[in-house]
């Protein structure tokens, strides 16, 4: 059939799907990407000499410019000991062991917070997805993303690289050098960074 208008036939399912996609691309500059975080004051800050001395490089890139661990590798993927994962940056309680599960995805999984504050909630619109990342409620840290195809009884599954982590055993004391950590960081910079 020909087009009346040009007198050439009307484009083919190929050349069609071709000129959709051309247009998707044209559009993604204009979509959002990243994480849409806004400006927030966290309660507790720390230098970003002390954390980069503090923190291995990994850690680092996870926790303060988004980074991802690498599946399978982390040191917490196929932990099982019974206690509390709190944030490597500020020491803050944030999961519990007993909420932990094997998600199959290579990274640690939680299907429940220690405390309804302890992660904050962001929309994340990198790589081309929408996805809710999760940061530390105390510092900002990133910790990774949460994801609804989790377990009951909550259906959420908090998918958290290990290098956001530390591990506190059921019958250790709270860190001190943590809480102490916290206090001079959160005096050192009047307890407030915006990130």
């Amino acid at each position: 059939m020909f087009r009346p208008d040009t007198g050439r036939p009307p484009p083919s399912g190929r050349h069609l799907r071709l000129t959709v996609t051309a247009a998707l691309l044209l559009l993604l500059p204009l979509l959002p990407s990243g994480a849409r975080r806004t400006k927030k004051t966290w309660p507790v800050s720390f230098p970003e000499e002390e954390m980069r001395k503090r923190l291995t490089p990994l850690q680092y890139h996870v926790t303060q410019e988004r980074g991802t661990e690498g599946a399978f590798t982390g040191e917490f993927t196929h932990h099982k000991e019974d206690g509390t994962y709190t944030c490597v940056v500020c020491g803050a309680p944030l999961f519990s062991s007993k909420t932990k599960f094997d998600s199959g995805s290579g990274w640690p999984s939680f299907f429940d917070l220690l405390r309804d504050k302890s992660v904050d909630l962001t929309d994340d619109f990198s790589y081309g997805m929408h996805r809710v990342e999760t940061t530390c409620g105390q510092c900002g840290a990133h910790l990774g993303h949460l994801f609804d195809d989790g377990p009951r009884p909550t259906g959420k599954r908090y998918c958290i690289n290990s290098a956001s982590l530390a591990f506190r055993h059921k019958d250790a004391a709270p860190s001190s050098s943590a809480a102490e950590g916290a206090a001079a960081g959160s005096s050192a910079s009047e307890g407030k960074t915006e990130l």
